[in-house]
């Protein structure tokens, strides 16, 4: 079940799009290390735009995830790779289709 999630832009300084999606790539084993990330994308929009989209259970999981290992490597990292600091958004899910089912968040149901 997820309710709530994080939508992140970054955008690679001039030369550094391969480090930051190589740096994105690394990010995976932190994520599959965090209970309640249910979800976890590291998505390019284009030459040097990238992004994370994660969801959540809940406030708990996604302040956990905040303060987790992936924001304190972009915290270290993030000066050498990104043109500016990222742009986190918060969302609230409104429905969601996981692995083996279409649910409707606890917050609506």
């Amino acid at each position: 079940m997820v309710n709530v999630g994080l939508q992140v832009r970054l955008e690679a300084k001039p030369g550094k799009e391969k480090e930051l999606e190589e740096f994105l790539r690394a990010q995976l084993s932190f994520a599959l290390g965090e209970p309640a990330t249910t979800a976890w994308f590291a998505i390019k929009l284009d030459a040097r735009t990238f992004g994370i989209f994660d969801a959540f259970p809940d406030e708990t999981g996604r302040q956990a995830h905040l303060e987790g290992e992936i924001a304190k490597a972009l915290g270290s990292t993030g000066a050498a790779l990104l043109a500016h600091a990222p742009a986190i958004e918060k969302f609230s899910v409104l429905v969601a289709k996981l692995p083996g089912n279409g649910e409707v968040p606890d917050s609506l149901g």
